[in-house]
């Protein structure tokens, strides 16, 4: 039993009249296969802004670091001058500025109120540094530190930048899992509509075996419409999808996980193939449920 794919879709459309047009496979393969396309497609566009907010916040963590100097007031502004001498000099520095008491204070706002007993506690002196795409050689500044200002400490962010990583490609493995779990069920669903659209139509079967049809043309039959149903519940599934995924804003990706959740640039190939797959999948899996059927009914 073999034909080209192409012409289950696009071929002799004149034996999809032996199947009845009625039934629960008739509804149940399009309906399952539209829902399985809109989770799908929302699951990639997940999947598509999780990662460019990752990439965002990495790349803007990585091109950040500061330095934290704890000392007494003499030796704190030593140090601080210090610090910032060194900076200036350094190749891969595009700015460094002290962050003032009243920035450190509104960061510790969240956690410590508005409240705040500003002259009782030891604020450290922060620098907060911009680093250009080269970026520095992090040996070298630390040992002119050492030198110059012990008391300092350079933090390159990597502990904070590390873990929004790890998040990212688990929720991209967690998003492949999913689509590869949707993929599964619309398979079973499929075979199990083929085996009851089959079943439900043995006299039809009998009958065309006894006018001298061929298994393979009652198998292009079925296949064809279930194919077809599953095509077209798809592309109605990724519509409705794309549509919500635009109902989202479009925002900066700092501003939020949904709000960069909408799909940008070559991001709308990806929903496109959502029914392509769909239809694949369909075809292959009626394909084999016919012929199983087919060869176990005589």
């Amino acid at each position: 039993m073999s034909w080209n794919p192409l012409s289950v879709l696009f071929g002799d459309s004149a034996s999809d009249q032996v199947v009845p047009p009625k039934g629960n496979a008739a509804w149940l393969t399009g309906l399952a296969s539209g829902a399985m396309a809109f989770i799908a497609v929302f699951a990639l566009s997940l999947s598509l802004a999780v990662g460019r907010l990752a990439d965002f916040w990495a790349l803007d963590l990585a091109r950040t670091a500061t330095v934290r100097i704890v000392a007494e007031n003499d030796a704190l502004n030593t140090q601080t001058a210090a610090v910032l001498q060194i900076l200036r000099t350094i190749p891969g520095v595009e700015n460094a500025e002290v962050v003032d008491k009243d920035t450190q204070l509104s960061l510790l706002e969240p956690w410590l109120g508005s409240a705040i007993p500003a002259d009782t506690l030891p604020l450290p002196r922060l620098i907060d540094i911009r680093l250009s795409k080269a970026g520095i050689d992090i040996e070298s500044l630390q040992l002119r530190l050492s030198a110059e200002a012990p008391d300092a400490t350079y933090d390159d962010h990597s502990y904070w930048r590390q873990p929004v990583l790890e998040a990212s490609e688990r929720l991209r493995l967690m998003v492949a899992v999913s689509l590869a779990l949707t993929a599964l069920i619309t398979v079973i669903i499929v075979v199990l509509s083929a085996h009851n659209a089959l079943a439900s139509n043995q006299g039809i079967i009998r009958t065309l075996r006894l006018l001298g049809a061929r298994d393979t043309y009652i198998a292009r039959a079925f296949v064809r419409r279930i194919t077809l149903r599953a095509t077209i519940g798809a592309i109605l599934g990724m519509a409705l999808s794309m549509v919500a995924v635009l109902s989202f804003p479009t925002q900066p990706e700092a501003d939020g996980l949904l709000s960069g959740l909408s799909l940008r640039g070559t991001d709308w190939i990806y929903p496109l193939l959502v029914p392509l797959m769909v239809s694949i999948s369909a075809f292959i899996a009626s394909r084999l449920a016919a012929r199983y059927h087919l060869h176990s009914v005589t």
